[in-house]
C-alpha cells in the first residue's frame, strides 16, 4: 500500500485499459504480447475500418485474411492463429458470448482461458481484470523490474509467486487492481526502464519493507 500510495501522488486515476468493448480489450490482451501497445492500436484501428472486431466475424474470417489486418502488431500469423484459438473457445463454450463467459467464477474461468491455446498467464489475467473487470492481478516485465530494483522479490521468481504477492496481500478489488497495475505500466516506461531514470522518478527514495511470504 506504500507503494501504491506514492505511485498514486503521482499518477493520479489513469482508468486503463483502453478499450471500448470487452471483445476489443480481450482482442488487445492477446495483440499486446511482445509489442507496444501503439502497435496494437493500429490493427485494432484496421479491424474496426474492415468491420471485424466482433465475434462472428473473426470466426468466418479465414487467417490468410485475419492475419494482414493485424500486421502492426507482430508477430501477425502466430497472433491470428492465437485470436482464433480464443474465438473458437469462446464460441464453443460460451456460444461467443462474452458477457456470459464473464458470468463464470474467476477463478474456473482464468483456468479455461489458460487452456487455450496461445493464452498464457499475463494474458488471461488482462482478460478477466480488463474486459471482465475481475480481481486477478496482472504481472508483466514492468512490475517485476520495479519490484525486483526496490528489492521486494527477485526478478526470477515465478509469474505466481508475483501475482500471489498482492492477490494473498491485498482486497480483491478489481478496480484497484487495475489501477495498480496501470500505474506500474506508467512507471516502467516513464522512469524504471532497462537503463533507468531514477533521479526523477516517483519512487526514488522509496525503501520496500523486506519480502512478503508468499507461502
Amino acid at each position: 500500500m506504500q507503494l501504491y500510495r506514492r505511485l498514486y501522488r503521482h499518477y493520479g486515476n489513469l482508468q486503463w485499459w483502453p478499450g471500448d468493448t470487452p471483445l476489443e480489450i480481450s482482442v488487445g490482451a492477446i495483440l499486446t504480447q511482445n509489442t507496444a501497445w501503439t502497435n496494437v492500436e493500429k490493427a485494432i484501428k484496421r479491424l474496426k475500418e474492415t468491420r471485424s472486431l466482433n465475434v462472428a466475424a473473426l470466426a468466418r474470417m479465414s487467417h490468410s485474411r485475419l492475419a494482414p489486418l493485424i500486421k502492426s502488431a507482430g508477430y501477425f500469423n502466430v497472433k491470428a492463429r492465437r485470436l482464433k484459438h480464443f474465438i473458437s473457445f469462446l464460441q464453443g463454450h460460451y456460444g461467443g458470448s462474452l458477457r456470459k463467459m464473464f458470468t463464470q467464477k474467476p477463478s474456473h474461468l482464468r483456468e479455461e482461458l489458460l487452456s487455450v491455446n496461445g493464452v498464457g498467464p499475463e494474458t488471461a489475467d488482462s482478460i478477466l481484470l480488463y474486459a471482465g473487470q475481475k480481481p486477478s492481478f496482472v504481472i508483466d516485465a514492468y512490475t517485476k523490474r520495479i519490484l525486483s530494483r526496490h528489492g521486494v522479490m527477485p526478478y526470477e521468481k515465478s509469474y505466481d509467486d508475483f501475482r500471489q504477492l498482492f492477490m494473498k496481500h491485498l482486497p480483491p478489488d478489481a478496480p484497484f487492481y487495475n489501477q495498480y497495475h496501470a500505474m506500474f505500466v506508467n512507471v516502467g516506461k516513464d522512469f524504471c526502464r532497462k537503463k533507468p531514470l531514477c533521479d526523477s522518478c516517483p519512487l526514488n527514495g522509496w525503501r520496500s519493507v523486506p519480502p512478503l511470504r508468499t507461502d
